[in-house]
């Protein structure tokens, strides 16, 4: 895939870089910052108000992304709500579910959660008087279905789970997972954070049927500052606004004011319109070059880069999950001695870019009692060459140290 790298300017400008932290946020094709300066050049209008003719154009662009990503994710576009990030639509539904929940209910999450898909569910249980209950993960890095059967019971309201750790990178089987909660609960609520998987292997939501599934743009070459909450239409239909104010409500001088259908109901106020354009261009991109593909290639650097790291530093080394074939693009290790910072910050020193820390995923570092990890993100334009300085680097890293 060498010849993508001529899509991201960056590496114009930057022509040494090793970036191997798309986990974090990916870098941006051309053809995305174009969609996002264009907005701002050729239109600067708001959506879903004015009559004149750049206002018209700007929200029929704006409505064809809601429609481009309904498409992409094999679900209606009336099921799409635009929100700032993975985040911010996870925290939009535990406001809009605390109706549902009630003292001595529970709602089950798993060991392996960003903060973004533990704190909401910890602070609404907290607030309603509800048991938070936390799954526990395989040696592997994912949850077992059989596992999490153990955790569901008549009073759960709630599953939320990820669909690939960000830590591990190791899948999990979510249409498993959310068929065997719903065989024990019919009427539980499953949510799926899926900041890890858009972009990088195919989600058909449809075939997941999962309840709510959220993620953000800037993890699949989109804009920041954009993210998409889905939501069943039915839940939708049922379900309170999150923020009143314009372009959500039919009349607000009634004394209960009539609020629109989803989606709009829940996209009070003006949105980043030009990061949802820029969303649009980033789905085409990968659309473009085929997300099996991206898949594979990634996969492949992962699988490499692992067989590589055991090659060189042997015992020393610890690598999180699998030790052989990998099912993403994500590798988390510790090298022996050295802290994950220091790592980082020396490889950052000669332009290879990784991650140190929790990954905001303490509840998974607790468990394992490591401090912090080292993680290295694969995607679509990174090569073996990456690899190759990866491992050069990382090497004087550890003479430094010995």
């Amino acid at each position: 895939m060498i010849d993508i790298r001529k899509h991201f300017s960056i590496f114009d400008a930057r022509p040494g870089l090793v970036y191997l932290d798309s986990g974090a946020t990916a870098l941006k094709p051309t053809s995305v910052i174009d969609a996002v300066s264009g907005y701002y050049r050729d239109l600067s209008a708001n959506v879903g108000r004015g009559l004149y003719a750049t206002a018209e154009e700007t929200t029929a662009r704006f409505e064809a992304i809601r429609e481009r990503t309904a498409r992409f994710l094999n679900v209606r576009a009336d099921e799409i709500i635009f929100t700032r990030s993975t985040t911010e639509g996870i925290n939009l539904l535990a406001y809009i579910l605390e109706g549902r929940i009630e003292p001595g209910d529970n709602i089950v999450v798993t060991a392996l959660e960003h903060h973004s898909n533990f704190l909401p569910w910890k602070r609404l249980a907290k607030r309603c008087g509800a048991e938070l209950r936390v799954v526990p993960f395989e040696e592997n890095g994912s949850i077992r279905p059989d596992t999490a059967r153990s955790f569901v019971d008549s009073r759960t309201k709630i599953f939320a789970f990820s669909a690939i750790s960000n830590v591990f990178g190791t899948p999990n089987d979510v249409s498993t997972i959310v068929r065997t909660a719903k065989a024990l609960n019919p009427d539980i609520l499953t949510v799926v954070d899926a900041a890890q998987a858009i972009g990088h292997t195919a989600v058909d939501v449809r075939e997941l049927d999962c309840d709510f599934l959220a993620f953000s743009g800037h993890k699949m070459f989109g804009p920041t500052g954009v993210g998409i909450l889905y939501g069943k239409s039915t839940l939708l239909a049922a379900l309170p606004p999150y923020q009143v104010g314009g372009g959500m409500v039919f009349d607000s001088m009634a004394d209960d004011p009539t609020y629109m259908d989803a989606p709009h109901r829940f996209e009070a106020g003006t949105p980043d319109i030009a990061a949802v354009l820029g969303l649009g261009s980033a789905i085409t991109f990968i659309e473009s070059i085929g997300i099996d593909r991206i898949h594979a290639h990634e996969v492949g650097l992962a699988t490499r880069a692992v067989a590589k790291l055991r090659e060189t530093f042997d015992d020393t080394l610890r690598i999180l999950g699998p030790t052989d074939e990998r099912e993403s693009g994500i590798v988390s290790f510790t090298l022996d001695g050295i802290h994950p910072h220091d790592i980082a910050a020396i490889l950052g020193e000669r332009d290879v870019c990784i991650r140190a820390g929790e990954h905001c995923a303490a509840p998974l570092h607790r468990a394992l009692s490591l401090p912090a990890t080292a993680r290295i993100s694969f995607s679509v334009y990174n090569t073996k060459a990456d690899i190759d300085r990866l491992i050069e680097k990382l090497w004087e890293v550890k003479v430094m140290f010995t």
